[in-house]
């Protein structure tokens, strides 16, 4: 059904029945989230080098140009950010880059490590040791990776962005659906608390969205994995053009993602890039993961807003907003709705510790 789909023996089917429903759905068929959350985080880009070259992307640098954070720089930004109160570690970095940059791949074979991922499990352990917990973003895995990473994350991701195939991704180099999803299942089968999402205005179309909201819900009703849905909207940047979509569209799509997902299933928008304050009513229940100290990396243009100013979008809105961890409270040992084992001793042991990023942690998760 879905490029490359085969390749990597993805088995998600849907009818007309299952994708019809969704496209006639607006915002009226909706309730106003009773309250919003965010989570404070440090946004650690470890490496801007990728194998991939999508056409809307500015994070990724050209081989000879991309630039690797040292375990030195990685400590000082993590100490920046536990002072600054934040409980979350934001790790993220193209894909695979070591595959396709020789620089990258010298210079963590000097540091020891034989590929991204080992360096990425050693920097997870600092943050642990810092106080905080780790999110990673690093793109397409495997299972084994996956089984690996989890031992320091308290969650991780990857955005979908879409199951269609379109000239936003068109190259050598090429993302695809199949390799997306095969990615999230893998997350499943590993047991990892997981965010995803999809991306607005690279050229899909309404089909395209339903049957990308449809693949997600799919693969959660699986492993029950998924603990949040980014809407995220494409933005003008200095090497793409793409429009961002309407507000009409942002409003529709959200309310899509909120009828079709699960209630447990957060759906998210990125305050930065996307009119919060406007998408209120369709759904949205949490606003990601913000920065006081750091920019956004993948969106330079696009600043994080002040944590104010989140605070005023749900004082208009009425709700209230709380502060939550990068892993959601159903994932957590304590958890009355917990179905096996999803922390493992050393996420376990920052949670319960008897020390201030410990009691950091409990206090959010008692006060939300």
């Amino acid at each position: 059904m879905f490029p490359a789909a085969d390749e990597y023996d993805i088995d998600i089917q849907f009818s007309e029945s299952d994708v019809e429903p969704l496209l006639s759905v607006t915002p009226d068929d909706v309730e106003a989230a009773p309250a919003l959350t965010f989570s404070r985080n440090i946004f650690l880009p470890l490496t801007t080098a990728c194998r991939y070259t999508c056409t809307y992307c500015t994070y990724y640098d050209v081989p000879g140009q991309a630039s690797l954070m040292s375990p030195e720089q990685v400590r000082q930004q993590l100490q920046l950010g536990a002072d600054a109160g934040c409980t979350e570690a934001l790790f993220t970095f193209g894909d695979k880059p070591d595959a396709r940059y020789t620089e990258i791949h010298d210079q963590l074979d000097e540091w020891g490590h034989d590929s991204i991922v080992d360096y990425l499990y050693e920097v997870c352990e600092v943050a642990l040791e810092e106080g905080l917990l780790p999110h990673s973003n690093p793109g397409d895995l495997e299972e084994s990776e996956f089984e690996r990473l989890r031992e320091v994350n308290a969650s991780m991701g990857v955005m979908l962005e879409t199951t269609a195939d379109v000239a936003a991704h068109s190259g050598n180099r090429r993302k695809t659906p199949g390799q997306r999803l095969n990615t999230i299942r893998a997350a499943g089968r590993a047991r990892v608390p997981f965010t995803t999402g999809i991306l607005v205005g690279i050229g899909e179309d309404w089909y395209d969205r339903a049957e990308s909201l449809l693949a997600i819900r799919e693969l959660h009703e699986r492993y029950g994995h998924i603990q949040e849905v980014i809407v995220q909207n494409v933005v003008p940047n200095e090497r793409s053009d793409y429009e961002s979509p309407s507000l009409e569209t942002m409003r529709r799509v959200v309310a899509m993602a909120r009828v079709c997902l699960p209630e447990e299933i957060s759906v998210q928008v990125p305050p930065n890039l996307a009119p919060a304050r406007d998408l209120l009513d369709c759904g949205i229940d949490d606003l990601g993961g913000v920065s006081p100290v750091t920019d956004d990396y993948i969106n330079p243009d696009y600043k994080w807003p002040a944590l104010q100013e989140l605070h005023d979008i749900a004082d208009e809105a009425g709700v209230p907003l709380g502060e939550r961890l990068p892993v959601y409270d159903r994932f957590l040992p304590d958890s009355p709705t917990q179905d096996g084992e999803w922390m493992l001793p050393s996420i376990r042991a920052a949670l319960t510790a008897d020390d201030e990023a410990g009691r950091r942690y409990r206090s959010l998760i008692e006060k939300w």
